[in-house]
């Protein structure tokens, strides 16, 4: 027997690899696939099924990849959407691979058609759900993606999916959900590695509102959506295309990486840490450190303009992995050399200054009349203390602040930026500084976070 969750970092997604005799199934594939090609072929498994939970928002599904490797037939939930591939999933529709017998289950309230998949051991016991967006370790899915005008609705779906489909499975049923901590598609998902119907039922907060009524109250809520998940659907639709193997971008000189920022408009990707940025980039350059682009290319990278990368090595295969994931695909070159060839080539760079927490609040306490954005998320600022006198906008709504009042950041005074390390508020800082009204003098990006604040004069409250 064969089983496998494949976890893709950053996203915190999760797709299973499930076979028996030979025969293997794959649920919720992502977009670079060959690793279920290899680890089904390296156990001596050929993958012949592909299933859905439901129509992703914050990923491209790997499917159509998938498939044209294997041959295998996709089955997609969500039936009455567009879909240009594939086949409808059927409730109650069943697959046997080996000895094992999955069986569809309709379960709506995330998206109207979303489907679970009920796994039976070799001996016919119910044994595991694959619950999609439907239900996670600690969560339940959001009910306003779809439409937030419909929430209450897709919630009341989401109730009766839950506690007439789900919790009767049994106590002993192992949920697999699609998404793990972290994920944008739960807002308190736990970090429980595995889970179960009975966990879930005893301490999963959400399931705790029993009366339809009370869950509904506390389930309907309109959270923050990231602008690239209008994208993801469309293409999640359509199909993918397939990219084969990963792609390798094209090693460009400092001339030539130079020439396609100005003749075709690319936009530079720099995925160095942060303290690297803030010594030397290139000029206009976006920093989005390697290990945060999954959480937060889409919300700065657009994808009607060419992508050029800057990396701490010339080995990019991790950025472009994630960067095919969000879809991403018009990845024009990479800088070969860093930035080291770029000075070695004559070229300017750019840089932003930076303190640290203790400097800034010594400044603070010798009266020094600084303008702090602290970037932290309101959960952040509830559990840590907001900075008295700071100015709060989280890092994934600056560019929409921005746009809709330019002077909610005043341009006349130098504006330190605080997170919980760094790393956020060099992405701020490196955004601000693209739109030109700021220069790296007038940016300071603070480095720590609020476990070194000591001001006295203006504290953490």
């Amino acid at each position: 027997m064969l089983f496998e969750r494949i976890e893709s970092t950053g996203l915190a997604h999760y797709s299973y690899l499930i076979g028996d005799q030979h025969e293997a199934l794959v649920i919720d594939p992502r977009r670079d696939a060959e690793i279920y090609v290899e680890r089904a072929s390296r156990a001596g498994y050929r993958i012949t099924t592909i299933l859905e939970t439901h129509r992703n928002e914050d990923y491209l599904i790997g499917s159509t990849e998938l498939a044209e490797r294997t041959g295998a037939n996709i089955w997609h939930a969500d039936g009455e959407l567009p879909y240009e591939y594939g086949a409808a999933v059927e409730d109650g529709q069943t697959w046997s691979v080996g000895r094992l017998k999955v069986k569809a289950l309709h379960t709506p309230g995330h998206t109207p058609g979303s489907k679970s998949y009920l796994l039976h051991d070799p001996d016919g016991h119910p044994w595991m759900v694959f619950t999609g967006d439907a239900l996670f370790a600690g969560d339940v899915g959001r009910v306003d993606l779809v439409d937030v005008d419909r929430k209450e609705e897709m919630a009341e779906m989401l109730y009766e999916t839950l506690f007439e489909t789900l919790l009767p499975l049994g106590d002993e049923v192992i949920v697999c959900p699609a998404h793990g901590a972290g994920s944008v598609c739960g807002s308190e998902i736990a970090e429980r590695v595995w889970t179960t119907i009975g966990l879930e039922r005893a301490h999963n907060p959400k399931l705790q509102h029993t009366e339809k009524a009370d869950f509904v109250a506390h389930v309907a809520q309109v959270l923050e959506r990231p602008p690239y998940f209008r994208k993801m659907e469309k293409l999640n639709l359509a199909g993918p295309p397939v990219i084969g193997p990963l792609p390798a971008p094209t090693p460009l000189t400092p001339a030539a990486f130079e020439a396609q920022m100005d003749e075709e408009d690319a936009m530079v990707l720099d995925t160095r840490s942060e303290v690297a940025f803030a010594t030397a980039h290139v000029p206009g350059a976006l920093s989005i450190w390697d290990g945060g682009l999954a959480s937060f290319a889409g919300w700065f990278l657009p994808y009607d303009q060419p992508l050029l990368l800057v990396g701490e090595t010339d080995d990019l295969t991790p950025v472009m992995r994630t960067l095919a994931r969000l879809g991403y695909d018009n990845v024009a070159g990479y800088l070969a050399g860093g930035m080291l060839a770029w000075h070695m080539a004559g070229r300017e760079s750019a840089s932003i200054r930076t303190v640290t927490t203790r400097q800034l609040c010594h400044r603070l306490d010798a009266g020094y009349d600084a303008w702090v954005l602290d970037v932290r998320s309101d959960e952040e600022l509830a559990a840590e203390g907001a900075i008295a006198d700071g100015h709060h906008i989280h890092i994934t709504q600056v560019p929409e602040r921005l746009a809709e009042r330019p002077d909610a950041i005043p341009q006349d005074r130098t504006i330190y930026i605080f997170c919980g390390s760094g790393l956020r508020s060099m992405i701020a800082a490196s955004y601000l500084q693209r739109s030109e009204a700021w220069d790296g003098e007038d940016l300071v990006v603070v480095l720590g976070g609020t476990k070194a604040w000591r001001s006295t004069s203006c504290p953490l409250r």
